[in-house]
């Protein structure tokens, strides 16, 4: 086994960015593992983790981090030199080789200085983040914070010093935004429409807005205000804001707020301020006891006095037939993965998750349990030092060909995010596994339920269609609401399909 760990002094490029270098190093044949992150702290000590040699303690965070793990010498060369045409392929001309361009502002205010831009996008470790989003708002721009490892006291600050300038603070941990008809982060290819989101959730609106697309009704807006924001300590400082300026956009005429479960005394005080917006106005809260996404959307298809909303699916031939056995699902969406929870709740008990309904359903670190389990892989704790699940499935693809041979499962449910940022061909990795752990089990006596929940809209570059046809193919079910996944699935293991 050949390994290469280095330092690039100076080179920065953001963290989507990274973490897609980072996967395609990953699938090159013979590389067993590849690093390609800014040098902080958090990714050194992951290089560890992974058994590199160390670097020289005078690394700085503002040195891009490179480590490769390859089979030889040759395909160790191979995946450098894909690096440089990676690296190379995402440069920006600075004017340093005589293009008579000026040299890059060397901070955030004086980019704000020569652009007057009405919107900067912060991406920089968390540590950084706060300094960088404050000099943005004391600049006259509102931020999305793409960032996460912001402190619950440093996005306070931020949120309130927005609000007193009357600028906006999306995120941190913001992933997927729309504004100005400009996808940002994890984002689909949106119809411009008069349906304008407010979303402490970053996969749930990317579903609202695939279900959305599919019934020809589009958006004017995606503001995204971070995972944290509805939690009792922030006080949906972004997401009441957000909902007030979207009332006064004249291209918004219904304004839909969505959150993963908020904290009680939140989701009281958001439900008041829609009550006494001018703009119709939809809450969507999942949880326990609330509509569903699908639901949601279909309310406001309604009200935006479209189509009754018919999201299509892609039926594998063997559907109806009952699949006994454990639920288990393995999702890159936090928020689809809560959705599905709640729904298989109801109709199965007790699901065991790493982010639990109830605290007793925890599972294990090696997340194993038996019975029905639900994994979020795009939580914290499982993307450190990893590209997010929606770009890199290696983990989702290992544990999918664990349960094809355990004789204890019945249905895997899985989640595809199509759009920007996401992985650029999710059927050429899925298609063939899921073809694979199907005859897996079927060397072991099993037929094996494949439902696969599909969020994208029909102007992705994926494409929508081909994708789940591929999927289709593959003996998978593919719908492009989530929900109905999740009951399809439910139905396969309860027999009542």
């Amino acid at each position: 086994m050949k390994s290469a760990v280095e330092l690039r002094a100076g080179l920065y490029r953001d963290s989507v960015t990274l973490m897609q270098i980072s996967a395609a190093l990953s699938e090159l044949p013979g590389v067993g593992a590849a690093l390609v992150s800014m040098a902080t702290p958090l990714n050194l000590d992951l290089l560890a983790g992974l058994g590199f040699e160390p670097v020289p303690a005078s690394a700085d965070p503002n040195d891009m981090l490179v480590a490769i793990q390859a089979e030889d010498e040759g395909s160790l060369a191979a995946a450098q030199s894909r690096l440089s045409e990676l690296l190379a392929s995402r440069d920006e001309p600075t004017g340093a080789q005589g293009s008579g361009r000026a040299p890059p502002p060397g901070t955030t205010a004086s980019a704000l200085r020569r652009s007057a831009a009405p919107l900067a996008l912060i991406s920089v470790p968390g540590p950084h983040a706060f300094v960088e989003a404050m000099d943005a708002l004391r600049n006259g721009a509102s931020v999305m914070v793409f960032s996460d490892n912001v402190t619950v006291g440093e996005e306070i600050l931020l949120k309130e010093e927005a609000v007193r300038r009357g600028l906006l603070v999306m995120g941190p941990d913001c992933g997927t935004a729309v504004v100005g008809g400009v996808g940002l982060g994890f984002a689909n290819v949106v119809l411009p429409g008069p349906v304008g989101l407010v979303a402490a959730s970053g996969t749930g609106a990317q579903q609202i807005c695939a279900l959305l697309d599919a019934a020809g009704v589009g958006v004017s807006a995606v503001l995204g205000t971070g995972g944290r924001d509805l939690s009792s300590d922030v006080g949906g400082r972004s997401t009441l804001h957000a909902m007030r300026l979207l009332d006064e956009h004249p291209g918004t005429e219904l304004v839909v707020v969505l959150s993963k479960p908020p904290a009680a005394d939140v989701a009281k005080q958001v439900r008041e301020v829609a009550g006494r917006l001018q703009t119709p106005t939809v809450v969507g809260f999942v949880g326990r006891g609330e509509d569903d996404l699908t639901t949601v959307a279909s309310k406001v298809v309604t009200a935006a006095g479209g189509p009754r909303l018919e999201p299509p699916e892609w039926p594998a031939p063997y559907q109806r037939r009952p699949r006994p056995g454990a639920l288990r699902g393995l999702f890159s969406g936090g928020t689809l993965c809560d959705e599905a929870m709640v729904i298989a709740v109801e109709a199965l008990g007790r699901v065991a998750s790493n982010i639990p309904l109830e605290p007793g359903w925890a599972l294990a670190a090696d997340l194993r349990s038996a019975g029905h389990v639900m994994i979020d892989f795009g939580d914290d704790q499982l993307t450190q030092g990893r590209p997010h699940p929606m770009i890199d499935w290696s983990l989702r693809l290992e544990r999918l060909a664990v349960e094809a041979a355990d004789p204890s499962c019945g249905v895997v449910l899985l989640d595809v995010v199509l759009g920007y940022g996401s992985h650029e061909a999710p059927a050429e990795v899925l298609a063939p596994a899921v073809r694979a752990a199907r005859q897996l089990a079927a060397s072991g006596g099993r037929d094996l339920g494949v439902v696969v929940s599909i969020t994208g809209t029909s102007a992705d570059p994926q494409g929508l269609a081909a994708t789940a046809r591929a999927l289709q193919e593959a003996g998978a079910s593919v719908h492009l609401s989530n929900a109905m996944a999740a009951r399809a699935a439910i139905a396969l293991v309860k027999g009542t399909a």
